[in-house]
């Protein structure tokens, strides 16, 4: 999402007003995770908006329409996914992966399927694949069967944290936010975090709590995580959600300072070694 009816008081407030929340958010991200054409799909007038109101930088996500995954399940859509990529296509260069997410009933038997699916999409076409299904996290045959399955056709597999989330008491923060986190821990899937990038556009999302101190710990690794991934020249996508995604700036902002912390360590130790005094040979 790019706005919040609470982020122009907050979030924004260092900005002159304007109606055009994506503009704003803009200025402070370089990706958004667009939920809204799981939905329903824009009017190419809306698509043609967004494009002009961000950089040239700027990288949209978007999820395919629920018609296609959750309804025919990646079966006789062709033209339903056809009308969806022509309209994002008005992004050009700003359209930055799709998210095909699946539902929890799209087992391993469902597989040949996908392999159809993803063979007949553009091959330009930046493709994450998100799973529900249990078994695609059991670390066996139709685990391996997907990964092996996402290598072939160079597409993502979108990671799923959400451990913060489920951190804790229900009773943190006061009745409001008991109530929210309550609802958020009922609609979000409780998987195990396999870590692994088949593409070269990784993509995290993560959910966490109103307690800095357990998103911090969930947080610290993904730092590593996605340094050694942008070592080996991946363009990460990271996402941050809150249960009450009016806070999901300042846990963004969380993440932010601990790499860069993170950052800084690692140049500090770098020039300490260089300074380190030269040492007798032994041989």
């Amino acid at each position: 999402m790019w706005q919040h009816s609470n982020w122009p008081s907050t979030w924004f407030a260092n900005y002159p007003k304007s109606d055009n929340g994506l503009f704003l958010y803009a200025k402070e991200c370089n990706t958004v995770e667009g939920n809204t054409t799981f939905y329903s799909l824009p009017h190419e007038d809306a698509v043609a908006r967004w494009c002009d109101s961000v950089p040239a930088h700027f990288r949209f996500t978007f999820k395919f329409h629920q018609n296609i995954t959750h309804v025919h399940q990646l079966q006789h859509c062709d033209e339903e996914v056809a009308k969806q990529l022509s309209l994002l296509s008005l992004l050009k260069e700003k359209l930055g992966v799709m998210i095909l997410q699946l539902p929890a009933s799209f087992g391993p038997e469902k597989l040949p399927v996908l392999d159809t699916f993803l063979a007949a999409l553009p091959q330009e076409l930046n493709i994450a694949v998100e799973v529900r299904h249990l078994a695609f996290f059991a670390k066996g045959d139709a685990e391996k069967a997907l990964n092996q399955l996402l290598i072939r056709h160079a597409a993502n597999r979108v990671i799923m944290d959400t451990r913060a989330l489920f951190t804790g008491s229900l009773d943190a923060g006061g009745t409001d936010k008991s109530a929210i986190l309550e609802e958020v821990r009922q609609k979000k899937p409780r998987v195990p975090v396999n870590v692994i990038a088949p593409g070269q556009t990784p993509i995290v999302r993560f959910v966490g709590n109103d307690v800095n101190d357990d998103n911090m710990r969930c947080l610290l690794p993904w730092v590593r995580k996605v340094k050694q991934w942008q070592g080996e020249g991946k363009d990460v996508y990271f996402f941050c959600h809150r249960p009450d995604n009016k806070d999901a700036p300042w846990l963004a902002q969380q993440f932010i300072d601990l790499y860069n912390a993170e950052e800084i360590a690692h140049r500090l130790d770098n020039l300490s070694i260089k300074n380190q005094p030269a040492q007798n040979a032994l041989f």
